[in-house]
């Protein structure tokens, strides 16, 4: 991430998820501190504002319940067989695609939408947007991701640009990725070893609308 820590290639994190998940997928080390409970200093509540406010959080939560179980649906299928057999380039970047997307082309240095699910070469999981319930939004094309994602979805030196819609599966070397260095390390707990090879698997959501101008 230099957005999301696993998409980085220098650890800049503009837009950086408030934690990452260890390789265990069991336990996750926050960013910043986050205080969610704000401070009340009117004790003299409107009992039917309450109850207004419990319909719709009950609403909220209900949606948002559904929509996370059809991520974790989508997440499961990610991390199963390969589905395709990977093209190797010059680069030394593996791709190959589940779906071809039918959508507009990557732009150069303009945010996208992406789901993904991050493992190392053994397969662990190490990260996934899927775990979160909603896309991942990313500057692609300018390294402000590993050389390996910018090259696996916008294209170039033999591999073929992703649409909106696609799903590819990259193996990401280590010189695509973070090199020698491990990455990802908090007070010595480092959740991505030096030399690592990366595997993903990109879901191509669609262009970030903030990019369009009227």
């Amino acid at each position: 991430m230099r957005m999301a820590l696993s998409l980085s290639s220098a650890l800049r994190v503009p837009y950086a998820s408030p934690c990452f998940w260890k390789s265990n997928g069991k336990s996750c080390k926050a960013a910043t501190k986050v205080s969610c409970a704000p401070h009340n200093h009117n004790n003299n509540k409107n009992p039917l504002v309450g109850i207004g406010i419990g319909v719709v959080t009950a609403w909220v939560m209900g949606f948002t319940a559904l929509n996370a179980d059809a991520t974790r649906i989508e997440y499961y299928a990610t991390v199963g067989e390969p589905l395709c057999e990977l093209n190797y380039v010059k680069s030394g970047l593996g791709y190959c695609d589940i779906v071809e997307g039918t959508g507009d082309e990557a732009p150069l240095g303009e945010l996208i939408n992406v789901h993904y699910t991050a493992r190392f070469g053994d397969e662990r999981v190490f990260d996934s947007s899927y775990k979160r319930g909603r896309p991942l939004t990313m500057r692609i094309g300018v390294g402000k991701v590993i050389r390996g994602l910018d090259q696996g979805i916008l294209g170039g030196e033999g591999v073929p640009p992703m649409r909106i819609g696609g799903k590819r599966k990259l193996r990401i070397p280590p010189q695509l990725a973070y090199g020698p260095e491990p990455a990802g390390c908090f007070s010595g707990d480092c959740n991505i070893p030096g030399n690592a090879t990366l595997l993903y698997d990109i879901n191509f959501v669609g262009i970030y609308s903030g990019n369009r101008k009227n």
